[in-house]
């Protein structure tokens, strides 16, 4: 064979084992298996709700009693006994406290003894005058001596008021001894002990007595709110108010059971804060609520008709941007109002979002509304596959 038809031969033998190559590769590859597709992210769904919902604004605040009734020492002396249950309710004239009375009745009987001598002095000057004013006639006695009678008639009779307003003062003191409840209400713990000396040069503070039913709750209105509320007729009509009524939510997250009502709003804002003061008045006849206690009033400052509701959790916000591809409205406790892009029954993901993008299938779960304020693991109601869209 010429080297030609070597080439030749070589050239065709090469060609034949590439072929035969190439097939056993390609025999290889299409033995193996293709590997199984990944699962469908499991997300939890909810149906989208419609109904009537109204718009709450909360604001910040404490409690205090409707009157705050200071009991004071009026008069200097030793307390000689503290006679109520500290942190009770006391009654309208119930004894509170008692100041050593004898400096006060050794005072009342002197000023009643001067009160006397004066009056002993007047009727002598009464009868002086009775017998010269005849004699002064007949020019028995001279003009001077019945002009001096005159003078001390009415010096007497200013001694005799002046004692009288003594005796008066006196009893007035004497009577500042007993100190009692000015109102029905509920009193705190007393400042000063039997024995103390109390109202020496100023009106000594004991203690302090609250009426609480009702209750009264004030809070800082910021500027923007108070206009919000003026122009719905908040502060106004308060329409919206005599409907719902005014809710408090106390500090441990429960809500008053009684409701309660706008009292007042102060005249001008705090130019430090840019801040009113609102005072709201509450019911409290179990005598629940004390002052000082924090909390948080709750009313209505508008109604939705028709609102359609997702889950707080269903709505995500990246850069002032809500997810979900709608445009999100006021929140309602853990729901959102939505105001447009979704219908009545749709279903929107709660939990996985991060898990799907538009056209991804996925293992979806229903939950109820409710069960999406609990964690997020919550046991789902019922199971479904369906394909992620976005919105």
């Amino acid at each position: 064979m010429n080297v030609e038809g070597i080439i030749s031969m070589r050239r065709r033998w090469t060609a034949i084992s590439a072929t035969f190559l190439t097939s056993f590769i390609f025999a290889a590859a299409c033995s193996k298996k293709e590997p199984p597709p990944p699962p469908a992210p499991e997300v939890q769904v909810a149906t989208v709700v419609q109904k009537d919902v109204p718009i709450y604004i909360e604001l910040v605040g404490a409690t205090l009693g409707s009157e705050d009734v200071e009991i004071r020492a009026r008069v200097e002396g030793y307390l000689s006994s503290v006679n109520f249950t500290e942190g009770s309710f006391v009654k309208k004239g119930q004894l509170l406290y008692k100041i050593d009375p004898q400096p006060f009745e050794a005072a009342l009987s002197q000023a009643q003894a001067n009160l006397e001598t004066a009056r002993t002095r007047l009727e002598k000057t009464n009868n002086d005058v009775a017998r010269y004013k005849p004699l002064a006639e007949q020019k028995a006695v001279s003009q001077q001596e019945l002009d001096n009678a005159l003078s001390a008639q009415e010096a007497a009779r200013f001694q005799v008021t002046a004692y009288d307003a003594l005796v008066s003062k006196a009893k007035l003191d004497l009577a500042y001894t007993i100190i009692s409840s000015p109102v029905d209400g509920l009193i705190g713990t007393t400042q000063k002990k039997v024995g103390s000396l109390v109202g020496r040069g100023e009106n000594t503070l004991l203690n302090t007595i609250s009426q609480i039913n009702p209750i009264l709750f004030r809070c800082a209105i910021a500027e923007a709110e108070y206009l919000r509320l003026a122009r719905l007729g908040a502060v106004k009509d308060r329409s919206s108010e005599k409907k719902f009524g005014v809710e408090l939510i106390l500090a441990d997250g429960t809500t008053f059971s009684h409701k309660g009502r706008l009292d007042a709003v102060e005249r001008a804002v705090d130019a430090t804060t840019g801040t009113l003061t609102g005072q709201f008045s509450f019911p409290n006849p179990e005598r629940i609520l004390r002052p000082g206690q924090y909390g948080k009033a709750r009313l209505v400052t508008d109604f939705k008709q028709d609102a359609l509701l997702v889950p707080q959790l269903a709505v995500q916000e990246i850069q002032g941007l809500y997810s979900v591809m709608v445009v999100a409205g006021e929140r309602v406790g853990n729901l959102w109002i939505i105001e447009s892009g979704l219908k009545p029954g749709e279903k929107v993901i709660v939990e996985g979002l991060q898990k799907v993008k538009p056209g991804v299938q996925v293992s979806a779960k229903t939950v109820k509304l409710e069960e999406t304020s609990l964690a997020p693991n919550a046991p789902p109601a019922e199971s479904e596959a369906k394909g992620a869209e976005g919105k």
